[in-house]
């Protein structure tokens, strides 16, 4: 009923919040003058007359939040809180512990500890539990506990945590953290080099123009920028990136909105440091947004090869707008559209199935597109890779496990149980493989199929028609099937679920530095893009 009563009241809001500045505002004036003056007097009588007493900013924040998820998944309100993790995510510094902290009810788990930061150098590690910080119990501290990690620099902390049952105390002292948007580059052979792309924060374009100029000062003929698992940022980001690459002019992408102003067109401004150098591109399902504008638009102008699998498909632009007492507004105003013209959002947020999800555009209904060259690129499902490799695709499964917190137990397991003498020679084996099996059937991960939703639904509908003692039988033999079939499923992912835990069990020993160095010599789509730039004639037959 809470969860009701919060999506409903607060509709009024969002309506003062997106249009007050629009023209919608002057032509629905008098509604939303309507709307406001019901929501302020019911808030008012609400919290005068409730049985119990309330925190109406509580209250606000949570009935805001919870009313915008009707939207899209990217339309946000941020309180002054919010406004400031926001503010770290965009610039990359901030003054902390150094370590990636997943927020739980009643701890704070170290995800992962940056090297030679704080976290690191007191002690922490992947899987520590965090339950008391200089005295204050996580468990049942009212606002985010991760906020009192947060501190002036050189002030100590007092930490108690858990590992592996025990539980231990270290002190740390906070610093200034930089997270770089290319945390690596290197040389994989003596012609070609790699670059990683983690982010697009501030320091995008220029870390990412600093490590092609390196890399093609110690002998770089071809180049290999990987984007895998880039979530996006910064639009003008992606542009100076792609403007690396093509010439000063070039149109690279295009903003429509219903609102004119919005409605841009984006063009390289700077002289680019290379225009003929190969390029291979490496993408994979959680690669969004600016990633797809850099992919999409390289892709479309045939500048560079794009491998491993279709992209995650969000072709929606947000824009902040502040609005009272320090608070924002993340606002969708716009979708994007690459040089050919193609938009490649994935999910129609307008139009949801029966039970309230967006719906995935058909491929049926694609659009045809064409690049410089004249190749055929489509749009309505992300940016799909010239060369496509198995070994990177997720399937429903494989998303749902990765998204669970079953890949991460399984590593910290594994990590305080195995010693590995040489990571870039580790391969996680078969009877690895099945203990990670038998740890999914003893964790907390659950996945429902399509299939059994629908036979849930068939045997509610039964229950109404008197039918159900016939059919329950039936229904759990075929239960029983799909649990098989389940089983079944998880070994035909073995491969794209062994890189996923490769990838975590590595970090472990050797961090996220070491994971690349790994990459080098063991990921089959760095193996595959290599491969292409070896070979001009190949690379050239993908542009043409």
């Amino acid at each position: 009923m809470k969860k009701i009563f919060k999506k409903r009241i607060l509709i009024p809001v969002f309506a003062l919040t997106i249009f007050i500045t629009g023209s919608a505002f002057k032509s629905d004036f008098f509604e939303i003058a309507k709307q406001i003056e019901i929501f302020t007097t019911l808030f008012k009588e609400l919290n005068m007359n409730y049985v119990d007493e309330t925190n109406p900013a509580d209250l606000m924040d949570n009935a805001i939040k919870n009313m915008l998820n009707d939207l899209d998944p990217y339309t946000k309100f941020y309180n002054e809180q919010d406004v400031e993790a926001e503010r770290i995510r965009r610039t990359g510094d901030y003054t902390g512990v150094g370590a990636k902290i997943r927020t739980l009810k009643d701890k704070l788990v170290v995800v992962e500890p940056y090297k030679d930061y704080p976290a690191d150098k007191a002690g922490l590690k992947a899987g520590d539990e965090i339950i008391e910080i200089d005295g204050i119990k996580v468990d049942g501290y009212e606002d985010d506990a991760s906020n009192l990690l947060k501190g002036a620099p050189n002030s100590t902390l007092n930490v108690t945590y858990k590992r592996q049952g025990k539980t231990n105390t270290t002190t740390l002292t906070r610093s200034e953290i930089e997270i770089n948007a290319v945390p690596h580059f290197s040389m994989i052979n003596e012609t070609t080099g790699y670059i990683v792309l983690q982010k697009f924060n501030a320091k995008a374009s220029m870390q990412t123009e600093y490590a092609l100029k390196d890399l093609k000062a110690q002998g770089a003929k071809s180049i290999i920028l990987n984007i895998r698992n880039n979530p996006g940022g910064l639009l003008r980001e992606a542009i100076n990136i792609v403007n690396l690459f093509v010439p000063k002019g070039q149109l690279v992408v295009t903003t429509k909105s219903k609102v004119k102003k919005y409605n841009k067109t984006y063009y390289t401004k700077q002289e680019p440091i290379d225009t003929k150098i190969p390029v291979v591109v490496l993408i994979n399902g959680r690669s969004a947004s600016a990633s797809e504008i850099v992919s999409g638009a390289l892709q479309d102008l045939d500048r560079a090869v794009i491998v491993g699998a279709r992209s995650f498909g969000k072709g929606l632009v947000q824009r902040p707008k502040k609005l009272t007492y320090g608070t924002q507004l993340k606002v969708t105003i716009s979708r994007y559209y690459t040089p050919s013209g193609r938009c490649i959002q994935s999910l129609d947020y307008w139009n949801r199935d029966e039970n309230g999800n967006a719906v995935r555009i058909k491929q049926e209904n694609y659009h045809e597109f064409k690049t410089k060259n004249g190749r055929k690129v489509y749009d309505g499902g992300g940016v799909f890779p010239d060369e496509a490799l198995e070994t990177t695709k997720n399937s429903a499964i494989t998303d749902a496990i990765l998204n669970s917190q079953a890949i991460f137990d399984f590593a910290t397991q594994f990590y305080y149980n195995n010693s590995i003498e040489n990571i870039n020679n580790f391969q996680l084996s078969d009877s690895d493989f099945n203990a990670f099996k038998a740890h999914l059937k003893t964790s907390s991960f659950e996945f429902e199929t399509e299939t059994e939703k629908a036979l849930k639904k068939a045997l509610e509908v039964s229950k109404t028609e008197n039918l159900d003692d016939d059919i329950k039988k039936e229904y759990n033999n075929l239960q029983q099937h799909l649990e098989q079939v389940k089983i079944k499923t998880v070994d035909q992912n073995k491969t794209q679920l062994v890189n996923l835990l490769t990838d975590e069990i590595v970090k472990r020993y050797v961090y996220r530095e070491g994971l690349y160095e790994y990459y080098k010599i063991n990921n089959q789509e760095i193996k595959t893009a290599t491969q292409i730039l070896a070979n001009p004639n190949q690379y050239n037959k993908y542009l043409n």
